[in-house]
């Protein structure tokens, strides 16, 4: 099931000052962080679903479940980053280290295309 229909909290999501619980949290660390905010776009799954095409919201496309850690993801018929087309390689956040902002898919996937180039 989806994040927010496994949790149940799209209508919670809907509200546009839903993020601000989160603003005062970070103010008990950081005190006068809710002040620096000049604006915010808070984005929940249904609408990542909805804007990115994110199937759930998921950012990291797809459960992380046992069976797709580590060089299992997307799949163990694709290890790393190869597919069975010759040229062809994954680099997104289906494949291991999994989503994120870190970009290590598209780093460890160039450094797999530079290694089968030389070879």
């Amino acid at each position: 099931a989806s994040p927010f229909v496994l949790l149940n909290l799209v209508v919670k999501w809907l509200d546009p000052f839903f993020p601000l619980p989160v603003f005062s949290q970070v103010d008990e660390y950081a005190p006068g962080f809710s002040d620096s905010v000049v604006g915010y776009d808070a984005l929940a799954p249904p609408d990542l679903e909805r804007i990115f095409g994110l199937t759930g919201g998921n950012i990291y496309q797809g459960s992380m479940g046992l069976d797709q850690l580590f060089t299992q993801r997307p799949t163990y018929l694709t290890p790393a980053y190869t597919t069975p087309i010759s040229g062809l390689y994954l680099c997104g956040a289906s494949t291991h280290p999994g989503g994120g902002v870190l970009g290590a898919p598209g780093r460890n996937c160039s450094k797999v295309v530079l290694q089968n180039k030389h070879k």
